[in-house]
């Protein structure tokens, strides 16, 4: 049985695919386009050098994502090795250049030569239907922090005072700020009239707000340079994070309606710290497919919880936090450990004993993300949800 190797280096328009056979000769390179009759194309070709092919790849997703699908619904393995590690790969082979043939070649041989790739695997429509909506709501979280940071920016430079006492994050100042911006506006309006118009607003609170503001207008009279036109602008961002929050609001509603048509749905919320988002932000990294990891150690792993060892010579017990990891996956499990510190009794006991030993907050909280990923696994592998004490067995 002839085995051959394909590696592709994805792109957004074209892949460049190269076929090796087991002493690493190659069989084939071909630019494709990224469209389906060219890639089934190519599929046939290389299926004709031989009887099994492994198919290695440096995207997941994006641009791949079609290439990827039409590999898996026609039964073919396929191989994940990441750009960085292809990059440092690339140090071992012959030849200082960077072209797409040689991306393609090193792919294909790394994918002949080793066995820790991660395989990719065909998402239940749940699962990707997560992921498309966590990313969205991950791209409106960034553009509503980046509109907040400039709408303090722009409020700072006219209303130092009003910037200090207003928390932007509630949806209160963000209205006061729609309709009134300098300190001379406040005071002509007065506390007890701004009080009406918030409330006609649907302000919470509505009278401590505009007692805030006015104190803070009283502590200023003087009238910045561009103050009309800067207040023009912090009006349009007040009103441009008021529609961002409504936005992120609207896919919240539809991440929770998706997650929970999902089977893991009540395990993965079972466990303290880990409420929908988080769940859903889980699910959307890992698949839910608890066996594409093989042990807990490798999932700690793959979400940067585990520390690596850096040993040289006679030093020995030397750890390190992880370079490559999943980001999003770290940020779902160091968050939810912080907020199980808060709600969890077991939780809260574990973060005081290993400050207790000495560790920063940051290391115990890893350290209590590291536990807290054995008691997910165990929960996913046995379909059963989190209980605050291990079940007592019963007597035959």
């Amino acid at each position: 049985m002839a085995a051959i190797w394909a590696g592709i280096d994805a792109g957004k328009t074209h892949h460049h695919c190269v076929a090796i056979d087991e002493g690493g000769r190659r069989l084939l390179s071909r630019r494709v386009t990224n469209d389906e009759p060219e890639l089934l194309e190519l599929l046939g070709y290389v299926l004709a050098l031989g009887d099994e092919v492994t198919w290695g790849i440096d995207l997941a997703d994006g641009g791949a994502a079609l290439a990827i699908a039409i590999l898996i619904n026609h039964g073919q393995p396929v191989r994940y090795i990441s750009g960085r590690a292809i990059h440092r790969a690339s140090e071992g082979y012959r030849g200082e250049g960077k072209t797409d043939a040689k991306d393609a070649a090193v792919i294909a041989d790394q994918a002949r030569i080793r066995r820790d790739l991660h395989p990719l695997r065909a998402s239940d429509e749940t699962v990707t239907d997560l992921r498309i909506l966590t990313n969205r709501r991950t791209d409106l979280v960034t553009d509503r922090t980046r509109t907040v940071n400039r709408l303090r920016a722009q409020l700072t430079s006219i209303f130092p005072g009003l910037e200090r006492a207003l928390d932007l994050a509630n949806t209160g100042p963000l209205t006061l700020l729609t309709g009134y911006q300098t300190s001379a506006a406040l005071r002509r309006i007065g506390a007890k009239r701004l009080e009406t118009w918030l409330r006609n607003r649907k302000v919470t609170r509505a009278d401590r707000l505009a007692e805030t503001a006015v104190q803070a207008a009283e502590r200023q009279h003087t009238s910045l340079p561009g103050e009309k036109l800067t207040a023009q602008l912090v009006r349009t961002l007040a009103k441009e994070v008021m529609v961002l929050n409504q936005q992120i609001t609207e896919v919240d509603k539809l991440i929770e309606a998706r997650f929970r048509d999902h089977h893991t749905f009540e395990v993965i919320t079972s466990m303290p710290g880990l409420g929908v988002i988080l769940g859903a932000e889980f699910l959307a990294a890992t698949g839910g497919d608890m066996a594409a990891f093989g042990t807990p150690d490798r999932l700690a792993g793959f979400g940067g919880v585990a520390p690596v060892p850096r040993d040289s010579g006679k030093i020995s017990g030397n750890l390190r936090r992880p370079q490559r990891y999943n980001r999003r996956l770290q940020r779902v499990f160091y968050t939810s450990a912080l907020f199980s510190i808060r709600y969890c009794e077991d939780s809260r006991r574990f973060y005081d004993r290993k400050r207790a030993e000495g560790k920063r907050h940051t290391q115990a909280v890893l350290a209590l993300a590291r536990r807290r990923v054995n008691v997910l696994w165990a929960l996913l592998r046995d379909g059963r949800y989190y209980q605050p004490e291990p079940p007592i067995a019963l007597a035959a």
